[in-house]
């Protein structure tokens, strides 16, 4: 009995290890070209030994009870089994070794040819067992008795499995690092089944090399699958976290022109390129009629047929070249990089928007002709600013830089012993007043080191006040390599504000319409969705200067007199609810975002009294509930908290919470 248990735990202990394998191996959509050929023959190797696991377990329940004449054929039949299986897991074993070494030389040749040998001896062997039984036999008490001739077998086995260990030896001393250990990890594996296999010649009767095989998935699981499964996660982290460089990303079937897109920018999804996915040349050429700049249509076209690509392709890992495309009625250069993916039957091409990057290498470029050495480079690109300030992190000391000529060479202004103390005592000096408490909570200490974790830089911008006129500037920090410094760079970007505001307010009355809720009047849920999205943006940049609430508002009994007055009636009282909200909150943007739902953007004059705001809103609807004219809103109000919320969506999510509460109390 003992023999048929510890085969069953062998059986359920590997089933639980390889569950994965066994479910991906046995799903009709792994079978195709996508499914490795590593991991198809590892899975045929636990297969086998499962397959040799229930043999071994049908093998001890039967022979138990071997005197029973009629069960003798189904003994004999299970122990030709038992033979056949310990061949084939040595067989897929093999195969497995020299599909995952990836190797092509001759002594895989050897291995391959040899285990066939090995495997057809042994079942020319059984098939001669029948009729000269040297391998085993039954005496007439029905008992198994091993023959000489099965150790011949398993002697050969055993050299197969020496043979093998010191194959892949070979191999994991030649390589380094974490495939090296792989490889070792194979090595032993294939001793641990030798030694188990020679054990079993010595011990027939007891199921040694089901613990061989039992150990030898453990070991290929722990150090090997366990392994791979971790360094493909960190592979997709990477992909990931690169994947974000490109516009666009293509996998194409290089035969028939089949692809898959992985990724595409908002940028170039505003191209309006034509994606079918049924043939990449065919199609790539009718996009660049529609998409690419005029002056380069022509040389374009030479790169996207199959014959150009293979050509270009040939001997080279990549090929890459770049033309414009029109974002926008404007020509931006795109960089184009195609290469072979996991084999020659596929090929990966990445798109690129290198604009900025061609524009700054041109602006460097320029300044190179007057600088020609490494500070003379700093000091062109320090004229950006009007002065710069190096802090030491630990004690705070700092030296300030400014132009001293038209050159734009750097000297030395000041230098003082806290920098932070400093700046506290001049800020109020130039500082505009409704910009005071940003620029003072940015110039601290622990707010800066807490803003740069993680970031290359941070900036603010802000108002300073010169000779009675507000001027916009911006403040930008940044780490140096060694993390011993601060550089803060303060720029004067009055023009570049004032421009961008000029530009925003032109485009104000074309998107106004488009953002606006024709029933109340009230901005829409497209104009919501921009807020939400913009303050996200800066917040994810640092710019989360601008205290703001939200109050999320929600029309009590909508259903209830559309129900019994109609849906005039209905639309008549969500204006109501609109006149209410735009009456109260005179200087904040309020958006419908629903049928019956509202949220107040508060900000400016009325954040600074929101609470009183607040509690009148909720004071007119208790007065409409109690009198039944208006409308019955239930609301709640959460503020942004720049330490703690991370998300515009974290502040909505409290925001509604209590207005949820509140629609409860206005119920009861």
């Amino acid at each position: 009995m003992y023999y048929a248990t510890i085969a069953a735990v062998a059986l359920l202990v590997n089933l639980i290890l390889n569950w994965d394998v066994f479910t991906a191996l046995l799903s009709k959509k792994d079978f195709g070209e996508n499914k490795s050929q590593v991991n198809i023959r590892y899975g045929m190797f636990l297969m086998a030994a499962n397959c040799f696991f229930l043999t071994e377990i049908s093998w001890g329940l039967l022979y138990g009870h071997h005197s029973i004449p009629e069960l003798f054929p189904l003994i004999y039949s299970t122990t030709i089994s038992y033979y056949l299986f310990i061949l084939l897991t040595m067989l897929t074993w093999t195969r497995y070794i020299v599909a995952y070494t990836d190797k092509t030389g001759f002594r895989s040749r050897i291995l391959t040819h040899g285990v066939w040998i090995v495997f057809m001896i042994g079942i020319i062997g059984l098939i001669l067992n029948r009729f000269f039984p040297f391998i085993f036999s039954f005496n007439d008490a029905y008992e198994y008795i091993p023959e000489s001739g099965r150790h011949t077998i398993f002697l050969l086995m055993l050299a197969f499995y020496v043979s093998i260990s010191v194959y892949m030896f070979r191999i994991a001393k030649k390589s380094t690092g974490d495939l090296s250990i792989r490889y070792f990890a194979v090595s032993c594996t294939s001793i641990i089944l030798g030694v188990s296999m020679l054990l079993q010649i010595i011990f027939s009767f007891f199921p040694i090399y089901v613990i061989g095989l039992l150990t030898s998935a453990c070991v290929v699981h722990s150090f090997i699958e366990a392994r791979e499964k971790r360094d493909k996660k960190m592979q997709y982290y990477i992909a990931s976290a690169m994947v974000k460089d490109y516009e666009a990303i293509y996998y194409i079937t290089v035969e028939t022109g089949e692809f898959l897109e992985f990724s595409r920018s908002k940028q170039f999804d505003s191209m309006g390129v034509h994606v079918e996915g049924r043939n990449f040349y065919e199609e790539t050429l009718e996009n660049i009629e529609k998409v690419v700049f005029p002056d380069d249509k022509e040389y374009a076209r030479d790169f996207y047929s199959k014959e150009a690509m293979l050509k270009n392709l040939e001997d080279k890992h990549s090929f890459s070249f770049k033309y414009r495309v029109m974002i926008d009625d404007n020509p931006r250069f795109y960089l184009f990089t195609y290469m072979y993916a996991d084999n020659d039957q596929h090929m990966v091409l990445y798109v690129k928007d290198i604009e900025d990057e061609l524009s700054t290498e041109k602006k460097l470029k320029e300044s190179e002709k007057i600088s020609v050495t490494f500070s003379q480079i700093a000091e062109s690109l320090a004229t950006n600013y009007d002065v710069v300030y190096y802090i030491d992190i630990k004690d705070a000391s700092y030296v300030s830089y400014e132009f001293s000529n038209i050159y734009g060479q750097l000297q030395p202004a000041k230098t003082g012993p806290d920098f932070y103390e400093e700046c506290h005592k001049n800020i109020p000096k130039i500082v505009h007043p409704q910009d005071l408490n940003l620029v003072m909570e940015y110039t601290t200490k622990d707010y800066l080191i807490s803003a740069l974790e993680g970031r290359k830089s941070y900036s603010i911008d802000y108002r300073i006040v010169v000779d009675g006129k507000s001027r916009f500037t911006r403040m930008i920090a940044r780490k140096t390599v060694d993390n011993t410094h601060i550089i803060i760079c303060v720029e004067n970007v009055d023009f570049e504000v004032r421009k961008e505001k000029e530009h925003l307010q032109a485009l104000k009355t074309e998107k106004e319409l488009a953002r606006r809720d024709e029933l109340t009047g009230v901005k829409n849920k497209t104009a919501y969705l921009e807020l939400g999205s913009s303050v996200q943006s800066n917040m994810d940049n640092g710019l989360d200067y601008l205290p703001y609430a939200l109050i999320v508002c929600d029309c009590n009994d909508l259903k209830k007199i559309n129900d019994s007055q109609g849906h005039a009636a209905g639309d008549e009282y969500i204006r109501s609810a609109a006149k209410l909200l735009c009456n109260l909150f005179v200087h904040s943007p309020v958006f419908r975002i629903g049928g019956d739902e509202f949220v107040v953007f508060l900000r400016a004059d009325d954040y600074s009294v929101r609470y009183d705001l607040f509690e009148k809103l909720q004071e007119q609807v208790l007065n409409n509930k109690r009198t039944g004219k208006g409308a019955v809103i239930a609301s709640g109000m959460a503020e942004y908290d720049h330490g703690t919320d991370t998300l515009f969506t974290d502040v909505f999510e409290r925001a509604d919470k209590v207005m949820y509460e509140n629609k409860q109390k206005l119920k009861m």
